[in-house]
Order: C-alpha cells, then sequence, then structure tokens
C-alpha cells in the first residue's frame, strides 16, 4: 500500500527530533542520521530533508544568521514547533516513544542500555526516561557545535560531554533545554562544572585565580587552562547558551 504523501504529527514530531539532532548545514538526503530516520519512519530521504527545511524556516536562531530554511511548509509543521519548541523534555520523551514505537521496539532498547540492570514498576520507568532525555540532550547539544569542543574545537566525539551551564540538579524545569547547554571536552566540562572556568554572557572564557597554584607547572596550565582566558567560545549554529544562564554560572559557581 502506498504511503499517504500527508505527514502524520507523529512522524512530523519524529521529524523535529531530528531537526534538533543534526547540524542544519549538515542536513542532506545524503546525510547518514536523514537516511536513517527516513527509513524508520518510511519516508524518503529527500521527503525527510524537505520536512528539515521546514523547520528551519520557522527557527528565529537561523533566520538571525542569514539562514531561512525552505520557503513553504505545512500548518501540521508549525502546530508540532509551537507544542514543542521549549517544552524540551516533552519532545525527548515523546519523540523517542514514537521512533520506538516506529521500529516495533521498547524504547530501553533504542538507547542501548541494559535494561537488567533497572529496577522494576515506577522506578524502572523513571530511570528509563532520565537516560531518554540526556540522551537526547546530548545529541541535540552536540549537533548545535558541530561536535566541537566550543573552548578548543576538539572534534572527538567520545571526548566531548553536553554540559548544563546550571547544574541538572539546581533547576528542574531547564534540565533539557539546549540554551542551557555547552559542548566541552571531558576536562574543560569537569572544570567548568566545578567553578574554576566560566563563560561570560558575551560569551568570553574566563580562568579563575584559584588555578594559580598550577603555574608551577605552566604547560599544563598555559596549554589546559590559560591560553583560554578571555579568548570568545566557538558559538552554535542554533541554541545559543543562554546569557541568562551564563551569568548565573559566573555568579554563583565561578571561583573569584
Amino acid at each position: 500500500m502506498k504511503k499517504s504523501n500527508n505527514w502524520t504529527k507523529e512522524e512530523t514530531i519524529v521529524a523535529f527530533n531530528v531537526y534538533c539532532k543534526i547540524p542544519f548545514k549538515s542536513s542532506s538526503k545524503t546525510n547518514p542520521l536523514i537516511i536513517k530516520y527516513a527509513s524508520i519512519i518510511g519516508r524518503s530521504p529527500s521527503a525527510l530533508n524537505m520536512k528539515i527545511g521546514n523547520f528551519g524556516r520557522l527557527d528565529p536562531e537561523l533566520k538571525k544568521q542569514g539562514i531561512v530554511g525552505l520557503g513553504n511548509g505545512s500548518k501540521l509543521d508549525e502546530t508540532v514547533w509551537n507544542e514543542f519548541n521549549g517544552n524540551w523534555e516533552k519532545l525527548a520523551y515523546e519523540s523517542e516513544l514514537l521512533i520506538a514505537e516506529f521500529q516495533n521496539k521498547n524504547v530501553e532498547e533504542i538507547i542501548d542500555v541494559e535494561v537488567f540492570e533497572f529496577p522494576i514498576g515506577l522506578e524502572r520507568e523513571s530511570i528509563i526516561k532520565q537516560r531518554v532525555n540526556q540522551n537526547f540532550f546530548r545529541s541535540t547539544i552536540l549537533s548545535s557545535y558541530n561536535l566541537k569542543c566550543c573552548i578548543t574545537g576538539l572534534s572527538i566525539s567520545e571526548f566531548l560531554v553536553a554540559s548544563h551551564i546550571k547544574p541538572w540538579k539546581d533547576d528542574e524545569k531547564n534540565r533539557l533545554n539546549p540554551h542551557n547547554g555547552l559542548c566541552l571536552n571531558s576536562i574543560h566540562d569537569k572544570a567548568f562544572d566545578k567553578g574554576y572556568i566560566t563563560i561570560t554572557p558575551d560569551y568570553k572564557i574566563k580562568v579563575s585565580n584559584y588555578f594559580d597554584t598550577l603555574k608551577e607547572n605552566e604547560i599544563i596550565y598555559h596549554d589546559f587552562f590559560s591560553k583560554y582566558d578571555n579568548q570568545s567560545i566557538i558559538l552554535p549554529d542554533r541554541f545559543l547558551p543562554s546569557k541568562e544562564f551564563l551569568d548565573w554560572h559566573y555568579t554563583n559557581l565561578f571561583k573569584k
């Protein structure tokens, strides 16, 4: 039976998930992620890529960069955008559930976790949801920064962390907000988390004076920290880090 040309809401929600996971400039019908998710929902890579472009026209952050996306789109695209843009926890979990359903799988199967590690009942459901959400946040942040650390430019994905500006434990509402994320390598993620470095609201790196004790090891101090002091971070294509969150980190966590 031939698939209808009209997209369903479920397919469109999955497309929005993919929109968040893939650098917009890298979206094409030959992109492996586009091919993968197009196959999952039973659409052609060209059709999914076009849907990504439709979401691009709705994104004000892309418009500020002079990127307008495609000129046409459906009312359903706008409905899904308005429902989920900004409601990140809802998007993360509902879209990943749909991706699993399209594959006739349980959601824990698609996030590559060991089910036997989990307890049963509500606690198990809560842990799986948390893991799903964390995976979505990581994918969204890393794709926004084109898989590069925003301080060093390091592009080895195994060494990259989707770092929260306001820590997970301190701001439940913004745990999955991509404006609360930075792509950092694991060393600078730890230094940022402990307040030894910060990023100011004008996107400058600041190194704490507490690192003065490291100056006896000048090579480590310079290569990992001091040479980045007052440098600008590499900005993401979208989901700019919130100046409000950066100011919070500078005020509350940075060791002045």
